[in-house]
């Protein structure tokens, strides 16, 4: 008989079970509580700006979005002027673009896009924090708003209205859902996600992954509402760009990036010099300024801090004839440096390097809100979660203003953490962020790998599935490894992604400091394709833990139905046609014809929008117990639900202690679990971590 080493001690248990952090460090719980920070805006003087703080909250399984000002000095705390209500989101679960907040032209109000009692709607706050007030009470939600620069009016767009889409759903529930290229199909086809907060019927529309609720194709219908007596009456568009605007002019250049200069009608523009297909590293960009007048000229940026570099968000300067511009490093974790160009000179001047981020703490395109003497940025990185910064334009200090954080900064501070930088024997260099483990007596730790981006405060890789530093705190080691930039042959792609996971093993295996033996790895979307490319064609890893569908004959027939899109992008990513007219690299790529090199324990936490996809080959991994597949209700590609969050991060933490250590929690709520993954063991005949034998 196997016995598996237990965690005794009653109080690490209860840790384990509720996401105490006194004996663990930084707790699973503490990671999905983190609360982020965006949509920043300054008031026309320069004095406040406007943010809003996203709370997840477990206990109610929500997020709670709330609205603050701020003097931008620094002069007086940040002050609650309004709720948010909860996020909207895309369809595939990340957090929505921003929708947009704009301030009254006196600074006395700031306006704001808000999902409230069951409607989307644009809500007025006080910026002294004396009350909020809904502005549009429309019958369809509000898709998009515009304040005129008098502060008089607002111009807002509909589609069609919250009963339309209700009855449009109950009518197909009634009558039967026809199945055309529109129908996901592999999901619930009847409010089958949450979509703008609410249990929607969801169709595709221009692609074959994008999912929008019905009707969302219906056009934007434009109102106006004069703010001094609440009229409201149609109007017939969101407004024409000024005469003197270069407007005609910019759509010639095909920009990638464009800010405008209102009050001075010219356009700073990132152009790609070269042409690009959207893989492969994206191509040098030029950064232009363009005036009013036809047959203006452009400007553009050639000192040597904005030739040839990875700029990737450009603004300008309130009241100045100067460009702000980010710099965003793909070698090392996307860190993030922002400078300043005077145009009339052509001089650049830095004004803060960092090693994270500066847009928002999250995804790279996001932006700074900027004055005329600062940025207000959302700094984060690998050892503060999202806190927000003042910086001077001139001297580049930095000054932080609100830290919403601030508890598990300080618990992170006590974390190890190495920026890991190597190459492989073809001289392809990478690298990632190193949590080493906390280890007894110095021998060699577990190792766990991500792979895709490692970008900001890293929680748990892409996805916020695999909870870092906890599992370092664990005694198991983590890595995060940034990918390359992508080629477009499919199997150079993932050797590629092979070859840096191989020879950073061999690497910390040389310092002493892993057990090459005892190694996991997990990974979201492309990270899933790369950790299962891994299960097939390496033996290196000893368990692994996916939360994505991999390409199979029973996925590619689901989403073959919506035709030319889904084929091109088979095309072009994986080299694939159907599984009759490319059947060699189907069987080099998918799971499904792999099978047998698949011969270690593969734990499967799918959303319920994409599990089907994956059942031709995980029902064959389950029946012979080599795999556990968890399936999470009303989830997209990334979780978002605080709940579920929790359950991965905690099921991961799990099913890495067992394989990797031989470790299980003895609460009775997990006994189940532990018996099929002891029945896993099993079928291995071999012994796990500690293990000892009766």
């Amino acid at each position: 008989m196997r016995l598996v080493r237990r965690i005794l001690a009653p109080v690490v248990a209860g840790l384990l079970l509720t996401g105490g952090s006194s004996a663990q460090g930084v707790s699973p719980r503490q990671l999905v509580e983190v609360a982020d920070l965006d949509e920043l805006a300054v008031s026309p003087d320069g004095s406040l700006v406007a943010f809003r703080v996203q709370r997840p909250s477990i206990e109610r399984n929500t997020h709670d979005a709330t609205w603050y000002v701020q003097p931008v000095d620094a002069s007086a705390p940040a002050r609650r002027v309004g709720e948010g209500g909860q996020p909207l989101r895309e369809s595939d679960g990340a957090s929505l673009a921003p929708a947009g907040v704009a301030w009254s032209p006196e600074g006395r109000f700031i306006y704001y896009r808000a999902l409230l009692d069951g409607r989307v709607a644009v809500w007025r706050a006080r910026a002294d924090g004396s009350g909020a007030r809904v502005v549009t009470r429309d019958e369809a939600d509000v898709r998009r708003f515009r304040l005129a620069a008098d502060g008089r009016t607002l111009r807002y767009s509909v589609g069609a209205t919250r009963q339309q889409v209700s009855d449009a759903e109950q009518a197909e529930y009634d009558n039967g859902i026809h199945i055309d290229e529109t129908i996901p199909l592999g999901q619930p086809l009847y409010r089958s996600g949450r979509l703008d907060g609410r249990a929607a019927t969801q169709r595709l529309h221009g692609g074959d992954v994008i999912r929008s609720p019905l009707l969302a194709d219906v056009p934007d219908r434009w109102r106006e509402i004069d703010l001094m007596t609440g009229n409201t009456r149609d109007a017939s568009g969101e407004g024409a760009p000024s005469a003197a605007s270069p407007h005609d002019q910019v759509a010639t250049f095909k920009p990638w990036k464009l800010a405008w200069d209102t009050h001075a009608a010219r356009a700073a523009m990132l152009v790609h010099v070269t042409e690009w297909q959207g893989i492969g590293p994206r191509p040098e960009v030029a950064l232009l300024v363009l005036a009013a007048g036809r047959g203006a000229r452009p400007i553009r940026c050639s000192d040597a801090l904005c030739t040839g570099k990875p700029i990737t968000a450009i603004q300008w300067r309130p009241g100045h004839d100067e460009v702000l511009f980010t710099l965003t490093d793909e070698g090392d974790s996307q860190a993030q440096s922002i400078f300043r160009w005077h145009i009339a000179s052509g001089r650049v001047f830095p004004v803060v390097r960092t090693s994270g981020l500066m847009n928002g703490g999250r995804a790279v395109p996001d932006a700074c809100a900027a004055s005329a003497v600062a940025l207000v940025c959302v700094a984060a990185d690998v050892r503060h979660p999202p806190r927000l910064e003042r910086i001077d334009l001139d001297s580049g200090d930095r000054h932080v203003l609100f830290d919403p954080n601030a508890a598990l900064a300080a618990d992170m501070a006590d974390v190890p953490v190495e920026r890991l930088q190597w190459q492989d024997a073809a001289g392809h260099r990478f690298n990632g962020l190193y949590f080493p483990a906390r280890r007894a007596a110095h021998r060699p730790a577990p190792l766990f790998l991500t792979y895709y981006r490692c970008s900001g405060f890293v929680r748990g890789g892409v996805g916020d599935e695999w909870p870092l530093a906890t599992l370092a705190e664990s005694g198991i080691s983590a890595l995060c490894i940034n990918a390359p930039p992508s080629v477009q042959d499919a199997v150079t792609r993932f050797e590629i992604g092979r070859s840096a996971i191989e020879s950073v093993i061999g690497l910390l295996s040389f310092r002493g400091e892993i057990e090459p033996g005892s190694v996991g790895m997990g990974g979201l979307s492309y990270g899933t394709e790369v950790t299962l490319w891994m299960a097939m064609n390496s033996d290196m890893l000893s368990a692994a833990s996916v939360s994505s569908i991999a390409f199979s004959p029973l996925a590619y027939t689901l989403m073959s139905l919506s035709g030319d899109p889904f084929f091109s992008r088979l095309r072009t990513y994986w080299q694939l046609g159907s599984p009759e007219a490319t059947p060699a690299q189907w069987k080099r790529l998918s799971p499904a014809f792999n099978l047998e090199r698949i011969d270690i324990p593969v734990l499967m936490q799918l959303p319920e929008q994409e599990y089907l996809h994956t059942l031709d080959y995980a029902v064959t991994l389950i029946r012979d117990r080599r795999a556990d597949l968890y399936v999470y209700p009303n989830e997209a590609h990334q979780k978002f639900q605080p709940r579920h969050k929790l359950a991965v991060y905690e099921r991961n933490l799990d099913w890495f202690r067992f394989w990797l250590q031989g470790i299980e929690d003895p609460h009775p709520s997990k006994a189940r679990q532990y018996a099929r993954w002891r029945m896993m063991a099993g079928r291995r005949n071999t012994a796990l971590p500690g293990q000892v034998h009766d």
